[in-house]
């Protein structure tokens, strides 16, 4: 028999990759120069040459049983390494060798860190708006997701209703900073205040509650700040990374998790994560990209359009009369609509060429996200656009 439950996502596919598909065939009918896709987080800058000239090399002078063959189910010990003395010599945080477990991106890592520190029945809470892909992530190792609702003047913690959801039965908690959707940054207030409520809720229930900080925007701060690293501030931590973004390699699929080294049995738990690999099939990922991210391992893209187009969209929409919180970070704006209802404002922007991202599965009704990993001059030519829809659709707002 078929699993019904797999069987049944069928009818609930993606909102996002709904709309991509959308936008994808709406191409072919006029260019798709003339679509304003904001759909996808999919990043549109290149990958840093010196990976590429990296990778080069490796196939060029490294034999290929070096190359291709199997690395060991924690990962390329060497790469392990590098990545460990990378998170220390930036991070101030005494990561080993062992702390480091290589992962197919930050899904990935989330994987398995999930699995790590929760089993059937549990709960783990996270805070809207956040990645819908959390909910399958978490659902289908048995544990609960549970969403704290946003504090939208901010995107914040909503600390009230965190304390309010808390419980005995909570094992992880779930974040995700700079934020998809929303930009947002956690501050060292928030990040200060969070650790300082999970020690004491530790304390008070008698175990440990982990601290799953999902990560891969890391790189992509704004305004000349730098993000908070949110395992200087709670012991109990499990860093799940990708270079999906920071390097703009989403196809290598490739990230880690970083055990922080005061959290509770941090010796074992990536030789554990090594154990859960054997029950997900995911056996430790390709071996090119591993090493290809060793040999420039504190290496970005050139990040900097991302900021241009959060600038250029932000005086947009705030002109327009949006209600938006400006990002901090990520490649991601999240206004309000002009209606209480989100989807319907979305498919009347589709006539206007213009792909937007309903957020209800983001845990933020009334809510959307433009995805601006685009080229600039598309980013400009799409204002008059988006002008046009608001003043024609909303004309009394």
């Amino acid at each position: 028999m078929i699993n019904e439950t797999y069987k049944a996502r069928l009818s609930a596919k993606s909102v996002i990759r709904e709309l991509a598909e959308y936008a994808t065939a709406r191409g072919e009918e006029i260019g798709y120069e003339n679509v304003f896709d904001y759909s996808l987080g999919n990043p549109s800058v290149p990958t840093p040459k010196a990976y590429d000239e990296a990778v080069i090399r490796m196939h060029q002078d490294m034999d290929s049983m070096s190359l291709h063959g199997y690395s060991p189910s924690l990962g390329n010990t060497k790469v392990r390494g590098i990545v460990a003395d990378s998170l220390k010599r930036r991070f101030g945080v005494d990561y080993e060798t062992k702390h480091i477990f290589m992962t197919s991106g930050a899904a990935g890592a989330l994987a398995h860190a999930i699995r790590l520190v929760t089993k059937p029945g549990d709960e783990v809470l996270t805070f809207a708006p956040f990645f819908p892909e959390y909910g399958p992530y978490v659902n289908d190792t048995g544990a609960v997701l549970k969403v704290v609702p946003a504090r939208t003047e901010d995107f914040q913690i909503n600390f009230e209703a965190f304390s309010s959801m808390m419980n005995e039965k909570v094992q992880a908690v779930l974040i995700n900073s700079p934020n998809n959707p929303s930009g947002v940054v956690y501050s060292e207030e928030t990040l200060t205040k969070l650790g300082d409520f999970l020690r004491s809720k530790e304390a008070e229930y008698g175990h440990d509650i982990f601290l799953i900080s999902d990560e891969p925007y890391r790189e992509i701060v704004f305004d000349g700040e730098v993000c908070p690293y949110p395992t200087k501030f709670y012991d109990n931590t499990l860093s799940c990374y990708s270079y999906s973004k920071s390097m703009s390699l989403p196809g290598e699929r490739i990230g880690y998790i970083a055990v922080s080294p005061r959290a509770t049995d941090a010796d074992i738990l990536a030789v554990i994560c090594g154990q859960i690999s054997r029950g997900i099939g995911h056996n430790c990922p390709s071996a090119t990209p591993q090493m290809g991210i060793a040999s420039v391992i504190d290496e970005t893209a050139d990040l900097r359009v991302y900021e241009k187009n959060r600038n250029l969209l932000y005086d947009a929409l705030t002109d327009l009369g949006f209600t938006v919180v400006k990002p901090g970070g990520t490649f991601y704006i999240f206004p309000k609509a002009l209606e209480e209802d989100a989807v319907a404002f979305c498919q009347k922007a589709k006539k206007y060429d213009l792909i937007l991202v309903p957020a209800d599965n983001f845990g933020c009704p009334g809510y959307f996200r433009m995805a601006y990993c685009i080229d600039t001059e598309k980013v400009e030519r799409s204002i008059p656009v988006l002008k046009k829809f608001v003043e024609t659709e909303y004309p009394d707002r």
